[in-house]
């Protein structure tokens, strides 16, 4: 079966981490988020993946390439985002016979994706507390009878989570009409399959659809959370690791510095000396955590540099940051509240007691910075030393 993998979007709720890198490039863990669902589609028995790629394409193409893991890559553009059916039909040439769609954007279960591809045709469903925020499933002795996108009084707490496999039929009706908000929807496509075909609903039993910054921060606490730990790099003796810790090869952990798993110090990547590192920590490529600097909870991504003295806590840096000396992230609200954060000009709850700052590529702190919980600093922004910032820039 060939794999649709969904990956042209911008991303705008997640900037300015997307800025210059498209959403499914973003880091989690070891290798970008679509990389996580490629693996998925991969392991299920993918015979050829279908990448559809818009904004930033070459970074999709340069890591993926010609070939993934031994199966073939191709590409299709989709020149404007109208919608998840338009961006499956910009792939439709290279379609034949049954296929899957999955998300560039989440992250799913495996056990699930297995069962997805082996019971095609079928949909990936998740138990959710609040259905009618989502397209929900209607299902009647094991079959989906129906898909109703967001209802006020949903039949079941099964949403769609987004990943489908296709009877071949499916790719004649991938043209269908725009809708209301304008867009050409999947679940028009969905709702032809259940009416002509016996299609199974697959639980899934974790699912995560990555949209804002505080979600790129949480798939990451997931898939940090699985690594086993091991020992590549240069680990002064004077060092100490506890936990799951991966410090890759060609990565330096230097004397009296701490790290607790689980954490992913990645290849070029140096850590101390006296440095404290805990929480489901990723150390990108390349990244310094100076002297004495505690990082806590945190994506720290690739050539980021964090000056000694500092504390990160429960933030999202981009690349190419570089914190001043005595940088320090407020990541807890006086009122013990939970944190809020601007998406798309609106300030909303990111749903976590704990939550620091996101800082996009190439953004500078002064020596001394102190920066408040939920804050954004965009792409290429600046801060003076000893600078208390309590607004996005």
């Amino acid at each position: 079966m060939k794999a649709v993998v969904l990956a042209a979007g911008q991303g705008t709720r997640i900037r300015p981490l997307s800025a210059s890198v498209p959403k499914p490039m973003l880091p989690v863990a070891d290798r970008p988020l679509a990389a996580h669902t490629v693996d998925a589609a991969v392991d299920a028995g993918a015979d050829e993946i279908i990448l559809v790629i818009g904004y930033e394409a070459e970074t999709v193409e340069e890591y993926f390439g010609s070939e993934y893991r031994g199966v073939p890559v191709s590409y299709a553009i989709q020149e404007e985002q109208a919608g998840t059916a338009h961006a499956v039909n910009a792939a439709s040439e290279h379609l034949e016979g049954p296929f899957a769609v999955l998300n560039g954007d989440n992250l799913y279960d495996q056990a699930a994706i297995d069962r997805l591809f082996a019971e095609c045709p079928a949909i990936c469903a998740i138990e959710v507390e609040e259905p009618s925020n989502y397209g929900v499933l209607s299902t009647n002795d094991g079959v989906i009878t129906d898909i109703v996108e967001k209802p006020a009084d949903p039949p079941t707490n099964l949403a769609n989570a987004g990943a489908y496999a296709f009877p071949a039929e499916a790719k004649k009706w991938l043209d269908v009409p725009a809708s209301e908000r304008g867009e050409h929807e999947i679940t028009d496509v969905v709702a032809k399959v259940i009416d002509q075909f016996t299609v199974s609903p697959v639980t899934l039993e974790r699912w995560m659809d990555v949209g804002r910054p505080w979600e790129l921060l949480e798939a990451n606490e997931w898939k940090l959370g699985e690594l086993e730990g091991r020992i590549e790099g240069d680990v002064s003796d004077a060092a100490h690791l506890e936990g799951n810790v991966v410090v890759e090869a060609g990565a330096t952990v230097k004397p009296g510095a701490l790290i607790e798993g689980p954490a992913l110090v990645r290849s070029g990547a140096t850590v101390g000396p006296n440095a404290y590192v805990r929480g489901a920590t990723l150390i990108g490529e390349g990244a310094k955590v100076g002297n004495a600097v505690e990082v806590k909870n945190s994506v720290v991504s690739r050539d980021a540099s964090i000056g000694h003295l500092s504390y990160v806590g429960d933030s999202v840096l981009g690349r190419d940051v570089n914190f001043g000396a005595g940088t320090n992230v407020a990541n807890l609200r006086h009122d013990d509240g939970d944190v809020k954060f601007t998406v798309k000009g609106d300030r909303v709850s990111t749903n976590r007691r704990k939550f620091g700052v996101v800082v996009g590529d190439g953004a500078k702190t002064g020596i001394n910075t102190s920066l408040t919980p939920g804050l954004k600093l965009d792409t290429g922004a600046t801060t003076m030393p000893g600078e208390v910032v309590e607004r996005d820039r």
